[in-house]
């Protein structure tokens, strides 16, 4: 054995045992007395339907992983990347990448779910069909490699749709998350480290974690294995439907650690549904602004409950003011589902997209009425900022960023307020550090850097491009309305 196997083998060896085989092992011993006794007896005594019980669960998960296997690819991507000079060539301002993924095909006409992640900012995209096997070899079987390109990325979602040049391809059904449940068993495949079709098992630990306090957007937790690569790979139950499309991992070591999340399948369909249709979502809103009834709201605004969710405000000329709701009204239910605070309500309507109408169960006074109401879709003053750049024009390396030029029309669009000049956000390239750990994020304007005022893209590449290895940086720039530093050093 080389050295090269034998840290393989070590690094291997250090995945610890995971949940799904803490049940298998403890089918096996579902009898404590004949377990306690096991010294005292003849070793062919067995618990028959213990066994029995392992060996159907392992028949389940066997013929699941076979069932869904040609439906799961391999995603390989070319994508831009930040140079490493300190002061770079000309030749140096763009270096390529290359990273793989996982994906779900979800149409026989070949759409492919995976990751925005994944495929965000590729030159180009390659797709590891898996082909009908021609034996029973445990080898890896047949595939076909073929391109694809991107149908539309939702990023709010971190979901992108592909298609690939294939007819008749065999699909996977999106299941119910609704359904989900802490506890039911589920398993996750996909390419982890470029393992293709690998499959782990576990449990869902949570069937609706929300990540931000302030984000529609929830994920199914699961403990079955995902890693780098893993990404835009399936979450499914035992049926071999799709529940999730696995997304990311809280991890302090960059591993799994147990922490998995995935985008539950009822969103997933509405994006993919919008997507295939339109080539982007289109989010709706009725205009209201949910917030949880609490005892003490209630005692100070001498309500009659003191639970629920209570319209903080309703927008004016909205769906919902057109709609006849008010401040102050009480939601009970949407579509008869029982609404418990307002950030299920949130969650509720994120689901529906435009067009679709909800029906809301209200108490006004001492009054029960029904308000149906349309959604209008969601204005956003980031849709196609970056569909204006060019990565080969627009690139600022070291900062991994594409950035625009602000001016007037730019200013209003996006609704930039306290600065004149400077240079938008548009996009980020694979591997920069985004908002949620301390970087840039899209539609951040950069206006100063080290107090040098930044007019235009030029000034900030060159400004940005002087700094050597250890020089302190910090960058000022309006976010959302508001003026923050961001400082880094150099590397």
């Amino acid at each position: 054995m080389t050295t090269t196997e034998r840290d393989s083998v070590r690094r291997l060896t250090r995945i610890r045992t995971t949940p799904g085989a803490c049940l298998l092992a403890a089918l096996t011993l579902v009898s404590l007395p004949a377990f306690a006794n096991a010294q005292a007896r003849p070793r062919t005594t067995t618990t028959p339907q213990a066994t029995t019980t392992a060996t159907d669960l392992s028949n389940i998960l066997e013929a699941t992983a076979r069932q869904v296997g040609p439906s799961i690819v391999q995603i390989f991507a070319t994508t831009y990347s930040p140079g490493d000079a300190v002061v770079p060539r000309p030749s140096d301002l763009v270096t390529t990448q290359r990273g793989s993924g996982s994906g779900v095909i979800v149409d026989a006409d070949g759409f492919i779910l995976t990751n925005a992640h994944v495929v965000r900012g590729a030159l180009r995209l390659r797709v590891e069909l898996p082909l009908p096997a021609n034996g029973q070899s445990i080898l890896a079987g047949r595939s076909k490699t073929v391109t694809a390109e991107v149908v539309g990325l939702d990023l709010e979602t971190d979901l992108a749709v592909l298609k690939v040049p294939e007819k008749n391809l065999p699909v996977l059904v999106l299941g119910d998350s609704d359904q989900l449940r802490a506890g039911q068993i589920v398993l996750a495949i996909g390419s982890p480290l470029g393992l293709n079709n690998s499959v782990s098992m576990g449990v869902v630990s949570a069937a609706a974690r929300q990540l931000s306090p302030d984000s529609p957007m929830v994920y199914v937790q699961t403990d079955a294995s995902i890693n780098p690569g893993s990404s835009g790979g399936p979450l499914l139950d035992l049926a071999g439907h799709v529940v999730g499309i696995n997304t990311m991992i809280a991890s302090q070591a960059g591993g799994s650690e147990g922490l998995g999340f995935a985008a539950p399948s009822n969103i997933v369909r509405a994006v993919f549904d919008q997507i295939k249709k339109y080539g982007r979502v289109r989010r709706g809103e009725i205009g209201i602004r949910p917030q949880t009834l609490t005892a003490t709201l209630a005692a100070g605004l001498h309500l009659s409950r003191d639970s629920g969710v209570i319209l903080a405000d309703v927008i004016p000329s909205s769906p919902a003011a057109r709609a006849g709701l008010q401040p102050g009204d009480i939601v009970l239910a949407v579509d008869g589902k029982p609404m418990e605070n307002g950030r299920q309500l949130t969650v509720t309507l994120y689901r529906h997209v435009v067009g679709d109408v909800v029906n809301l169960d209200v108490v006004r006074g001492d009054q029960t009425m029904k308000f149906p109401v349309a959604m209008a879709e969601r204005p956003d003053a980031m849709d196609g900022l970056s569909d204006a750049v060019d990565p080969r024009e627009n690139l600022v390396s070291r900062l991994g960023i594409l950035g625009i030029d602000l001016d007037r029309d730019l200013a209003a669009k996006i609704g930039v307020v306290r600065v004149r000049n400077g240079v938008i956000v548009a996009s980020t390239v694979a591997g920069a550090i985004d908002a949620r750990e301390g970087g840039l994020a899209l539609g951040d304007v950069i206006y100063a850097i080290n107090k040098q005022p930044i007019a235009r893209l030029g000034d900030l590449r060159k400004m940005i491009d002087s700094f050597k290895s250890g020089d302190a940086v910090v960058l000022q720039l309006e976010r959302r309305g508001e003026l923050l530093f961001l400082s880094f050093t150099v590397e």
